[in-house]
C-alpha cells in the first residue's frame, strides 16, 4: 500500500476548514497530520465542531507549531489579507511543499487589480506570479504542475463555469452580462457579527457589496481572458437566509448569430465529460437543493422573451464546490490522484 498524502489545514476552526476535515476523513489516500486555529489552540476539533466527536484527529495548534517535515501539502483556510506572508514563510521553510489556498490572496494575477480591490499592495508578488487559478474544469493542466493553487471564490466559480465557454465561442456580448448571485449564510464565515444574527437575516433577503463585491475582480480577470478583450459584467450578490448554496441567475445578450439553444449546446459539449458539472436539458432550471453537500454544479439555459437575450442558471454548494470540495479536487490534481477521489458524495436531499 502506498504511503498517504500528509496534509495540514491552517484555519481549521472556520466553516471551510471544518468542511475540509469532513471531506478528507473519507479520502482513501490522505492523512490529516495537523490542524491549526490560533485562538482555539490546545482544544480538540470536537470541542469546536461536535460532529467530530469520537474521531481520531490532531489537536488544534498554532501555525508556528506545525511540523512541516511531516506534511506534504497544506490547505490555507485563513482570512483574506493574512495568507500571503504565511505562505511565503511556509515555502521559505520547505520549498517542496504544495499549497492550496482558499483565500483570495493569490487569485488575481495583476498586482494593481489586487491593490484596487483589497486595499493594500500584495506582499508576495513572486508567489502571486506562479499561482495557478484553481478552477479545475478550465485550468486543469496548469493546476497539475503548480505548487501553489489559488482556489477561486464561490460566487466566481458559479458564474465563471457557465460564462467562460460562451465568451470563448463568441456567442455572448462581453458587455451585456448581468449576474445576480444569491448565497447562503455560511459564505459570510463563522466569526460573530451582529448583522449575521438569526433575527437580522431570517425571513428576508438583501443585496450586499453592491457594485463593489471583491469577487467581481475574478470575473473581470477570467472573462477578459476568455473574450480576448475587456468584459465588464454587472454583478450583484444577495444573502439568503439558508446555510448553504449559491444560485446565479445570469442574463446574457446573444452575439454572432447565436441562439439560446446554441449556448446550451456549447455548455453541453464543454462539460459533457466532466465528473462534477451537469448541464440540464434545455429550458430546465437547476435547484440549489439538488447539489447541497456535494461537489457538483448544475447548469441550465432558457430562452428570454427577447430573442436577443438568454438566461443562464448555475448553482453549487458554496462550502463544497465553492470552497473546500474544489480545494480537495485541486489537491487531487497536484498529488497525481484521480480528481474525483474523496468527492463522490451525492447531494443531501431532502
Amino acid at each position: 500500500m502506498t504511503a498517504p498524502l500528509n496534509v495540514a489545514i491552517l484555519g481549521a476552526s472556520g466553516y471551510t476548514g471544518s468542511e475540509l476535515v469532513r471531506l478528507l476523513l473519507r479520502h482513501p489516500r490522505v492523512a490529516i497530520r495537523a490542524l491549526t486555529a490560533d485562538r482555539k489552540a490546545g482544544q480538540s476539533m470536537a470541542d469546536v465542531f461536535p460532529q467530530f466527536y469520537g474521531l481520531d484527529l490532531p489537536k488544534l495548534v498554532t501555525i508556528a507549531e506545525v511540523d512541516l517535515d511531516a506534511v506534504d501539502l497544506v490547505f490555507c483556510a485563513l482570512p483574506h489579507g493574512t495568507t500571503q506572508t504565511v505562505i511565503a514563510d511556509l515555502f521559505a521553510r520547505k520549498p517542496s511543499l504544495k499549497v492550496v489556498d482558499l483565500s483570495a490572496d493569490f487569485r488575481l494575477q495583476d498586482p494593481a487589480a489586487y491593490a484596487e480591490w483589497y486595499g493594500h499592495a500584495h506582499q508576495a508578488l513572486k508567489l502571486q506570479e506562479e499561482a495557478a487559478f484553481g478552477l479545475v474544469e478550465l485550468n486543469r493542466e496548469a493546476i497539475r504542475a503548480a505548487r501553489l493553487v489559488a482556489n477561486p471564490g464561490c460566487h466566481s466559480t458559479t458564474s465563471i463555469l457557465p460564462l467562460v465557454p460562451l465568451l470563448r465561442a463568441g456567442q455572448i456580448d462581453p458587455d451585456g452580462i448581468v449576474v445576480v448571485s444569491a448565497t447562503g449564510m455560511s459564505g459570510a464565515g463563522r466569526a460573530a457579527k451582529e448583522e449575521m444574527l438569526f433575527s437580522e437575516v431570517s425571513e428576508g433577503t438583501h443585496a450586499y457589496g453592491v457594485g463593489r463585491h471583491r469577487h467581481t475582480a475574478e470575473l473581470d480577470q477570467e472573462f477578459d481572458r476568455a473574450a480576448g478583450k475587456p468584459a465588464r459584467a454587472t454583478f450583484t450578490p444577495l444573502l439568503l437566509p439558508q446555510n448553504r448554496g449559491i444560485y446565479a441567475t445570469i442574463t446574457v445578450t446573444l452575439a454572432g448569430g447565436a441562439t439560446a439553444e446554441d449556448l446550451h449546446a456549447t455548455l453541453a459539449k464543454t462539460y459533457g465529460g466532466e465528473p462534477f458539472v451537469s448541464v440540464l436539458p434545455f429550458g430546465r432550471a437547476p435547484q440549489s437543493r439538488h447539489v447541497r453537500g456535494s461537489n457538483r454544479v448544475q447548469l441550465g439555459v432558457a430562452p428570454d422573451r427577447r430573442p436577443d437575450r438568454a438566461i443562464v442558471l448555475s448553482t453549487l454548494d458554496n462550502l463544497v464546490k465553492g470552497a473546500s470540495g474544489q480545494a480537495v479536487q485541486n489537491m487531487n490534481l497536484v498529488a497525481g490522484f484521480d480528481e474525483t477521489e474523496g468527492l463522490g458524495q451525492l447531494a443531501l436531499f431532502p
